[in-house]
């Protein structure tokens, strides 16, 4: 068995994470493959690049221009073709390929015309919509009939509304295909069932992570940040904004008594203009064991997130122990049950208040009761399922 995986990063990013991770459980196996990617790696010696950063900003700066997304970088996609007829994959493994990494119409027609057994697994809605990857916060259900007159158009072009064509050439291009589509999430798996893919098979594999270093642990942040005798509430993103519901947070910190206080993780100094003083804001770290530390030293994670396929981050604070409270959006509900978290109406935040007082009141969710939970999250276990699924498919 010999498999291909391509996704816009290798070992970078959560897409990136992921990608590297089945590759290693691949190799544990003694199974050929390896990781095609756009332009960002962390140096993983399976990893091929077939591109570069200013490459990368180029096609992005035409797609922005002509607003034909996903149909530029024609002289990296005949260097992933290059690659593929190099190596005569049995699989190619897809994920984010929307990081103006390839053109469609040449990658897609090339697997067409050789008949290529795909696995697509889906990290957000690109693939079944003209442009966007989320629609949620746009109340927007075009993408199930036919995407035109684009709400999001000016986050991906800067003149032209090419959302009707390129929705049409997508539903084009995909179809005939030798392809399995994974979501992570049950969320996902039942769009992609209204959408014109729907005739596909659709199989959902969760995210996993990395259970030796998201635990409990040692921690000095409440001593650091003088929180001994605080209620610790923990927000963690890397793209803090109304997406993923930085406003919310603020309105939180004018509403909790004094004895609460919240510390985001993941701004910037931008982000640090708009905090009120009594919100502490911690920078992007790449160091997990330092997150592991943060999560640990919390009495209660919070995820304000409007949009989002199966985060990560509610994970992550599981396993080190702490309970998760979120919006109900996307899959990010899925992910916590009766023994580790909560889960209340999207910007409903007088609910959201009244659970963190009475999550941190009453503390029903135990530490171990969460670490019980994370189990299921074992990234081991989850890519294993990939490895299956490789199987089942060439022995189809």
């Amino acid at each position: 068995m010999r498999i291909v995986q391509f996704n816009a990063t290798c070992g970078i990013g959560s897409t990136g994470k992921i990608a590297v991770g089945i590759s290693r459980l691949l190799s544990a196996d003694g199974i050929e493959n390896y990781i095609i990617y756009s332009n960002r790696s962390n140096g993983y010696e399976l990893g091929i690049s077939c591109s570069n950063n200013k490459y990368i900003k180029l096609q992005a700066l035409k797609s922005r221009f002509f607003g034909n997304f996903g149909f530029n970088s024609k002289k990296a996609t005949k260097r992933i073709i290059k690659e593929l007829e190099r190596i005569q994959p049995d699989v190619v493994h897809l994920h984010n390929i929307h990081g103006h990494d390839c053109d469609l119409e040449m990658l897609f027609t090339y697997f067409k015309k050789n008949k290529t057994k795909l696995v697509w697994t889906f990290h957000d809605c690109w693939a079944f919509t003209g442009y966007c990857t989320h629609f949620t916060m746009a109340k927007c259900d075009k993408w199930k009939s036919e995407c035109r007159d684009c709400v999001q158009k000016r986050e991906f072009s800067w003149f032209f509304d090419r959302s009707s064509g390129l929705y049409e050439k997508k539903k084009r291009l995909f179809e005939g295909l030798d392809l399995t589509i994974v979501t992570p999430s049950r969320w996902l798996a039942e769009l992609v069932k209204q959408s014109f893919l729907k005739e596909y098979p659709v199989e959902v594999i969760n995210n996993g992570i990395d259970l030796e270093v998201f635990k409990p642990c040692e921690s000095d942040f409440r001593q650091k940040h003088s929180l001994e005798d605080k209620k610790l509430l923990l927000g963690v993103s890397f793209d803090w904004g109304e997406r993923k519901g930085l406003d919310v947070f603020i309105e939180l910190a004018k509403r909790l008594p004094d004895d609460y206080r919240i510390v985001l993780v993941g701004t910037n100094d931008s982000v640090d203009g708009q905090l009120p003083d009594n919100i502490i804001s911690i920078h992007r770290t790449q160091d997990q064991k330092e997150l592991a530390g943060i999560y640990t030293a919390a009495d209660l994670f919070v995820n304000t997130t409007r949009e989002d396929t199966y985060p990560t981050v509610n994970m992550e604070a599981i396993a080190c122990g702490t309970p998760v409270l979120t919006f109900e959006t996307g899959g990010s509900p899925e992910i916590v049950d009766g023994d580790c978290g909560a889960s209340v109406v999207c910007d409903d935040v007088a609910a959201l208040e009244a659970e963190i007082i009475r999550i941190c009141t009453e503390k029903p969710y135990s530490v171990q009761q969460c670490t019980n939970k994370a189990k299921d999250f074992d990234k081991n276990q989850r890519f294993k399922e990939y490895t299956e699924l490789y199987e089942r498919i060439i022995t189809q």
